[in-house]
């Protein structure tokens, strides 16, 4: 079996950032090396101001089908009470955290299986594209586990509570029709064109004031746990600041001026 130089590669184009997992040998499964080095490629992005954009998604024929059982089998050859928190708060929580809270946009160009805390991964984002082959499960039930990296989380929140319930409770697979049809996915297109479509969507969000789409994400972040009043107020003071942006300026001259704007970031 051939082992990839590393388990996370990255690359950049104008100011995208891909981010993509390379164990496609093993179905993209995490281990402990892949998400400390899928970490650190977020926090990267995050950090690095020539990314406007990121793209998580991964070579192979499959996004990510959980974590890597071969990576925590001694675990299992002890009879002492195995104890899973600890390696979600250090492992995963910090980079479904990153994901969310990164104030700038993310895309999931979702191939394949995406399970268990592979579909928490391609949840996190903000935006998934779906290729036909791809397909999502909450598998966890189906080791006795309950759902997390932020899966009981972004699920309820994205074909709300019945179905979420229904989904991590039984464990089925949604295929990508059914995906597209409860609002589990933005836009499913054929497998050859997977990478195009992100591409394409990803360089139009770049070409976007950058300041805009940063204070768009917190508004939506923080209406998921405000009332209308606090949000309307949270959105007047977002609104004042992002008036105040060279980009917002450049906008309305270049619509007046009939003339395409050149956003700067500023």
């Amino acid at each position: 079996m051939s082992v990839p130089e590393t388990p996370v590669s990255v690359s950049s184009e104008e100011y995208v950032r891909t981010i993509r997992l390379n164990r496609p040998d093993v179905l993209n499964a995490c281990n402990n090396a892949l998400l400390a080095e899928l970490g650190k490629a977020v926090r990267d992005a995050e950090k690095d101001a020539s990314v406007r954009v990121v793209v998580l998604t991964v070579a192979g024929r499959a996004f990510c089908s959980v974590q890597d059982l071969a990576d925590v089998a001694d675990r299992y050859k002890s009879p002492e009470p195995i104890e899973l928190g600890h390696h979600l708060r250090e492992r995963y929580n910090p980079i479904i955290l990153k994901l969310r809270t990164m104030e700038k946009p993310v895309i999931a160009a979702v191939n394949g299986v995406a399970a268990g805390a592979g579909m928490s991964l391609a949840l996190a984002c903000d935006i998934r594209i779906a290729a036909e082959s791809a397909s999502f499960i909450q598998a966890f039930i189906k080791v006795g586990l309950v759902p997390d990296s932020g899966s009981t989380f972004m699920l309820p929140r994205l074909v709300g509570p019945a179905r979420a319930m229904e989904l991590t409770m039984t464990g089925r697979k949604v295929e990508t029709k059914e995906a597209l049809q409860i609002g589990l996915v933005n836009q499913v297109v054929p497998d050859a064109e997977l990478v195009a479509a992100a591409a394409s969507l990803a360089k139009k969000l770049a070409e976007l004031p950058p300041r805009g789409l940063v204070l768009t994400k917190r508004a939506i972040n923080a209406a998921w746990t405000a009332d209308l009043p606090t949000q309307l107020d949270y959105e007047a003071m977002l609104q004042t600041t992002a008036g105040q942006t060279r980009d917002h300026r450049e906008g309305v001259t270049a619509f007046l001026e009939k003339r395409p704007p050149q956003f700067t970031g500023t």
